[in-house]
């Protein structure tokens, strides 16, 4: 169990949060958790609880809140966290896995000793810990007088350090972000001002930039009668002047057709090495902006022949990929820079996950392992975050990587496979002069995307291997790593607190602080599924009059058809479901729709094979395929669930039998994938 501090009072076991409420003996919790392991006198403590007019019975009712506080610990199973009564006062002991101020001070000594690429992911993740309004349900004044204050200033030293490391990388975007808002709560804060105009400048908003700095002057003037600071009028003068303040982010070259697609509606550039087109949406990113709308896709990749290479053509498409001489393409006399990523703005959460991912992309390779590209499967359900991962991560280490970061997307709008030799084409269009292969002296990043069959990842690995890959998918991919190695990270949904730190992220700090229980309730309502919490958040940002509490009522009532936004048919929950049965032998995915569907979980062998009408070695292969295809968890051995909303959907798509069982036994072959007849489920026809 875990004390949250940083925002209302409650206490989490990492999925449900109980949410204290106002009453003295949470005031009390809260004064003894903000001195965790020191006495805190008597004395204080009932000025804390009662202000300055203590009534005549303060020493009695003091004792009393501290037995209704030993009694809520014991109703939560957290009797270790006892109130200690000393000699003077009270003490409860508390360390970093137990209270999240001290977990976000802990974070934030790490990224301070670390100085190394990994110091903005820590940051980011301390103040992902921060939930809303400080102590918003503790009542008492002394409190929020004396230490609400002193709390906010960590989180704005913090804050202020991540925007000077963005500012520094180049990463101008991505700091607005975070500067609009904090100037708006702190306007006379001079640092997050400047840091505002730098950022507006160097990104070339030069009006607005000095705007901003007008308003800061005005509003120091008007309620300081003080001018800003030197640093800021410095600021103002290189402005007028036109002067170069440094690093700054590169605008986006006009590329020719025959060097990559066009991306309509793409986000704007970061200074981190790009990407190529992307042809749908990220996994859970939506590409929300700043006001909430999602961007567009990109055009789809030329046509391809079906089916995979035989090992001996993909020998030779990694050949050709390796030699810049392959195929001739006009290329400038010096190669432009990839196009860049799409960024994510607002992401939360997967720490472990980052933390590992950063690790094996920087580390250094050790001696005779140049011949094989290290690299990560990241799979799991529709809509989890994969895509969305994988992104974040390759802007984290994209200094590492000179020859580029780049997305290839190796699945069609229509769900079918991207041949090798039709991205290994791409590839040579996109990198051009043997850059990536290591012929350039350069590495390379690949974010292979949606990848649905390990043919079409290893002739890239093996002409990448000076480089590094993140390979995206909904199935396991478990022969590819069996012969490349890497790692693999299955992904699940959220815990709540991370689902609580997206939607703060996306909707703001202020609103989500409004009504944190509601805040609670919707992100159930969604699954703590990462799509789903986008388009909640982007629904939220468009009507702002909206109430959380009444939204999520009314999303639960459907929660899976009420998951789309009307203006992109992709940003769709029952979509990205529908695609996903597509995508599998109808046998199989009517399968899915049965079990599903079935009020009885957890599944077991046994428990399908009854619901399949099959044998129970048949129902187990059957169990395999869906848990490979990312419809499945596994709990304890044997045991397997469905998540709520795939659950949801198959209960609305349901009504048709399972009539394929032979079907079942025969794994999918590369290149009649997605499904085995090309037909669509009885019941999404």
């Amino acid at each position: 169990m875990r004390f949250q501090l940083l925002g209302p009072l409650s206490v989490t076991d990492g999925r449900d949060v109980v949410m204290l409420p106002p009453s003295k003996p949470t005031a009390l919790l809260a004064a003894l958790l903000l001195r965790p392991g020191s006495i805190v006198p008597t004395d204080r403590l009932r000025d804390i609880v009662w202000g300055e007019e203590h009534p005549t019975t303060a020493k009695t009712a003091l004792q009393s809140c501290v037995l209704r506080l030993r009694r809520l610990f014991a109703k939560y199973g957290i009797e270790h966290q006892a109130v200690v009564a000393v000699a003077g006062g009270y003490r409860i002991d508390a360390d970093a896995d137990t209270l999240d101020l001290l977990h976000f001070r802990r974070l934030v000594a790490r990224a301070t000793a670390s100085g190394n690429d990994s110091e903005l992911y820590t940051l980011r993740s301390a103040l992902a810990l921060w939930q809303g309004g400080l102590l918003s349900n503790v009542p008492s004044d002394l409190l929020h007088r004396d230490e609400v204050p002193r709390l906010a200033e960590e989180r704005l030293r913090v804050l202020e350090r991540v925007c000077d490391i963005e500012l520094e990388h180049g990463r101008c975007r991505e700091a607005l972000v975070d500067l609009w808002e904090v100037t708006r709560v702190y306007p006379a804060h001079e640092r997050f001002a400047a840091q505002l105009v730098e950022a507006l400048y160097r990104t070339g908003r030069q009006t607005e930039a000095l705007a901003e700095y007008r308003r800061i002057k005005g509003h120091l003037r008007e309620g300081l009668g003080v001018d800003p600071r030197a640093e800021l009028q410095r600021l103002e003068l290189a402005i007028l002047r036109g002067e170069d303040l440094g690093r700054a982010e590169p605008t986006r070259r006009r590329a020719a057709p025959s060097e990559r697609t066009a991306i309509p509606g793409a986000p704007s550039p970061q200074d981190t090495p790009g990407s190529l087109a992307t042809p749908r949406s990220p996994d859970s990113l939506g590409s929300l902006g700043s006001s909430g709308s999602p961007t567009s896709p990109a055009s789809p990749a030329s046509p391809a022949s079906p089916g995979s290479p035989a090992p001996a053509d993909r020998e030779a498409v990694a050949t050709s990929i390796a030699s810049p001489v392959a195929t001739p393409v006009a290329t400038p006399t010096a190669s432009p820079p990839p196009p860049p990523l799409p960024s994510v703005p607002g992401f939360t959460g997967r720490e472990a996950e980052v933390s590992s991912l950063v690790h094996l992309l920087t580390a250094e390779r050790p001696e005779g392992d140049a011949e094989r590209a290290p690299f990560a499967v990241l799979s799991g359900a529709p809509g989890i975050g994969k895509t969305a991962l994988a992104l974040h991560v390759a802007h984290l280490v994209g200094r590492h990587f000179p020859d580029g970061c780049l997305l290839l997307p190796l699945t069609r709008p229509d769900g079918s496979p991207r041949p090798a030799e039709e991205a290994a084409d791409e590839l040579r269009r996109t990198l051009p002069a043997g850059r990536g292969t290591g012929l350039s002296g350069g590495r390379s990043l690949l974010v292979l995307d949606d990848v649905v069959h390990p043919d079409q990842v290893r002739p890239l690995l093996t002409a990448y291997a000076c480089g590094a890959a993140i390979v995206t998918s909904r199935m396991g991919l478990a022969a590819l790593v069996a012969t490349h190695g890497g790692t693999v990270h299955r992904l699940g949904a959220l815990d709540p607190e991370q689902s609580q730190a997206l939607l703060t992220a996306v909707v703001g700090r202020e609103r989500i602080a409004a009504e944190p229980t509601a805040a609670l309730t919707l992100a159930a309502a969604c699954g703590h599924h990462p799509l789903a919490l986008r388009i909640a958040a982007a629904r939220l940002l468009t009507r702002p009059r909206l109430r959380l509490a009444d939204y999520a009522g009314w999303l639960r009532n459907d929660p899976v058809g009420r998951l789309s936004l009307a203006d992109d048919p992709r940003m769709s929950v029952p979509q990205r479901l529908d695609e996903a049965l597509q995508r599998l032998p109808p046998a199989l995915a009517d399968a899915h729709l049965r079990l599903a569907g079935s009020p009885h979980h957890p599944l077991t062998a046994s428990g399908a094979a009854g619901l399949l009408g099959l044998p129970e070695d048949t129902a187990e292969q059957v169990i395999e395929r869906l848990l490979d295809a990312g419809l499945l968890e596994e709990g304890q051995p044997g045991a397997f669930w469905t998540h709520d909303l795939l659950r949801a959907h198959a209960r609305r798509a349901a009504g048709s039998s399972v009539g394929h069982a032979p079907a079942l036994l025969r794994p999918p072959r590369h290149g009649e994938s997605p499904q085995l007849d090309g037909s669509r489920p009885a019941a999404l026809r």
